[in-house]
């Protein structure tokens, strides 16, 4: 049997947010932010979900107690892919993983399930959900080579003036 893993991140501090409480419990709708893509994930029949912890772990195990998920502590926050690299021991040999923010509530399992076939239709090693947007301030750039596949992803302050022009933003 194929099991997918779904890693959830949500180790940040949310700085910016300018709150002691941990950005990923903030609440939408009534909901944690967390919890709202832990529900989307679960009602895309994913079940092996491992949540990156780090900034406010014990609030967020806390609030997440319940929910039938794993953690793991990101000890030190050094960025998105030494996050998942932290969940690397609790991911099963087989079957696909797909990595999602904590802090994107608005996230759907229509867009899940369509990204996963998407992703298992093509037989892609990996996919990245990305957008188009006439004004892309503030989001990560995808940055492609000459064949049109992914060179990296630069966030706007590390973006050069040309990658600023990109309008194909990293979904998270």
């Amino acid at each position: 049997m194929v099991l997918n893993t779904a890693v959830i991140l949500a180790a940040g501090a949310g700085t910016r947010m300018k709150s002691k409480i941990p950005k990923v419990l903030h609440k939408v709708c009534g909901m944690s932010m967390i919890e709202s893509v832990i529900k989307e994930v679960k009602s895309s029949h994913i079940e092996n979900i491992i949540v990156i912890i780090g900034n406010g772990a014990e609030a967020v195990e806390e609030e997440l107690s319940d929910m039938n998920v794993s953690f793991v502590l990101q000890k030190e926050q050094l960025g998105t892919g030494h996050a998942v690299l932290q969940a690397k021991d609790s991911i099963p040999d087989s079957g696909d993983v797909i990595v999602l923010c904590g802090d994107m509530p608005l996230i759907t399992q229509e867009t899940i399930k369509a990204f996963m076939k998407y992703h298992k239709e093509n037989n892609h090693d990996i996919s990245i959900l990305t957008a188009e947007l006439e004004n892309p301030f503030g989001y990560g750039r995808i940055v492609k080579d000459d064949n049109g596949l992914v060179n990296k992803i630069v966030e706007q302050k590390d973006a050069l003036e040309e990658e600023l022009l990109i309008k194909e933003v990293n979904s998270g």
